[in-house]
């Protein structure tokens, strides 16, 4: 094990966490938490922004874009650097550059400075994020004490963009400043903590491997054109989205071409002959796509119709945290005895539920009728997020786990993009007035696009409880993809 937690050799499958252990798991856990409070806390402070710098609403959306497509567009590097270059050494340096340019977005007096500075904290983000996972899925042993430590990450990850709606709206009451000056504090006190606690391991062996520039070059530029095309789809005409997704998608096929010929390639294509890998992304994507919808059409809807406050409509919403506490204490349970892919169906399958559930959502519903779908979303997140984050990265091998965090990561980014691009797009066409008979018309269309995502991704996750016990997944090797047998306890 690269990072010298505890040898796997050594690691029996039932024995507690260390407290080294526990130091190292509360380092990353605070840097994802860190992730999800830095975005939520932006989206509940945008009205606050735009009143202060006087931005349109055009560059407003940048403000957020700028950070998607830093996020989006970068992360499959970023994973792919920290196999290459080492876990540690690129989770501390792009940590201390999203520190610098989180205070340097809270010290903005224009509207670009605060772009380029959410540009920057994007791709530092998808850099540490992948570093992060990749240094828990190397640092505990495959297997239940491994899920023990995602589910606890993932929990956390969930509890940051719960709890970043309510702290965002408390801060902007003193300054949207401090919606970018709390996360310098907070980044602070990880990048100690992970300088202190994070074992320092030896630089990953690359004799004989070059530095793939051009792979590296061709899928950043592919799917930033992608995210972009998506995420702006609902601002500007479809021509531009048009050429811009179709561009991406050339520069995609450049990419794969490249990847085929190139001696020591930034993505080994053979990972995506795992079929539990590939279903975990397409599920992870699908499910991103309806929740992130979903919560956005909630928001509108208590904004929008009911005029409801930012921070009514925050703590309105804090029930749907509950999966920030049933992560770590019920579903390594619930894996444990049904196993990943029966517990992801599960979770898509009652998310499912929460949003049809909301279909009938009428201008004087009581928060009483909206809580059943807003709790039961929460629980969903819990059953489907950290098990995912387990199936998408077990059975692949060690040099390429920050390459199979970095592909679900994309996958999560990209399919929030798509679900509120969607969303939007539906809930646009569907409205024909301002009147609240009009509105209401057009969230209930819109409320069909997480129902149908979510089954979808259902669907596609089913098919792994049909696969077969000992199905081997595909691990790094030669040209032919050298195959090796994983744990199938819980590989769906």
């Amino acid at each position: 094990m690269s990072q010298n937690l505890a040898p796997h050799a050594h690691q029996s499958p039932d024995r507690p966490l260390t407290g080294r252990e526990w130091g190292v798991l509360l380092v990353l856990c605070g840097a994802i938490f860190l992730e999800g409070i830095d975005v939520a806390m932006l989206n509940v402070a945008l009205p606050a922004i735009r009143a202060d710098l006087g931005l349109s609403t055009g560059s407003l959306q940048w403000v957020m874009s700028a950070y998607v497509l830093g996020y989006g567009g970068f992360m499959l590097l970023g994973g792919r650097a920290a196999d290459l270059f080492g876990r540690r050494r690129m989770f501390v340096l792009w940590l201390t550059v999203f520190l610098l340019f989180s205070g340097l977005g809270g010290l903005a007096t224009e509207g670009w400075m605060l772009i380029v500075a959410r540009f920057v904290t994007g791709i530092a983000a998808a850099f540490m994020t992948p570093a992060g996972l990749s240094i828990i899925t190397t640092g505990f042993a495959e297997g239940p004490r491994r899920n023990k430590a995602l589910l606890f990450y993932s929990g956390t990850a969930a509890g940051g963009f719960s709890i970043g709606l309510v702290v965002g709206g408390l801060l902007t009451q003193f300054g949207w400043q401090w919606v970018f000056f709390a996360p310098v504090v907070l980044s602070a006190v990880i990048l100690l903590a992970a300088l202190a606690l994070v074992p320092r391991s030896p630089r990953p062996d690359r004799t004989g491997q070059s530095v793939d520039l051009a792979g590296g070059l061709t899928i950043t530029a592919a799917i930033v054109l992608l995210v972009l095309g998506v995420e702006r789809a609902t601002h500007t005409t479809f021509l531009w989205t048009a050429l811009t997704v179709g561009a991406g998608l050339a520069l995609l096929a450049v990419f794969v071409a490249v990847e085929r010929r190139a001696a020591a390639p930034l993505v080994r294509l053979g990972i995506l002959r795992s079929g539990p890998l590939v279903r975990a992304n397409l599920a992870g994507l699908l499910f991103a796509a309806g929740f992130f919808g979903f919560q956005f059409l909630v928001v509108l809807y208590l904004q929008e119709l009911r005029d409801w406050s930012t921070l009514q409509t925050s703590f309105a919403m804090l029930v749907m945290g509950i999966d920030a506490i049933l992560s770590p204490l019920l579903t390594p349970r619930l894996v444990a005895r049904f196993g990943n892919t029966r517990v992801i169906v599960g979770g898509l399958l009652l998310a499912a539920l929460a949003y049809a559930l909301f279909l009938p959502v009428d201008a004087d519903w009581t928060y009483t009728m909206m809580f059943p779908s807003l709790i039961i979303i929460g629980v969903a997140f819990s059953l489907a997020y950290g098990p995912l984050t387990i199936v998408a990265t077990e059975g692949v091998a060690e040099e390429e786990q920050g390459l199979a965090g970095a592909l679900l990561y994309t996958s999560f980014q990209f399919g929030a993009a798509v679900g509120l691009s969607t969303v939007t797009a539906v809930n646009v066409a569907s409205t024909a007035s301002s009147s609240p008979a009009a509105l209401l018309d057009g969230y209930r269309a819109a409320l069909w696009v997480p129902l149908v995502a979510a089954l979808l991704a259902a669907l596609i996750s089913a098919f792994g409880l049909r696969a077969k016990r000992g199905a081997p997944v595909v691990a790094s090797g030669g040209p032919a993809g050298d195959r090796a047998p994983a744990d199938a306890s819980a590989v769906g």
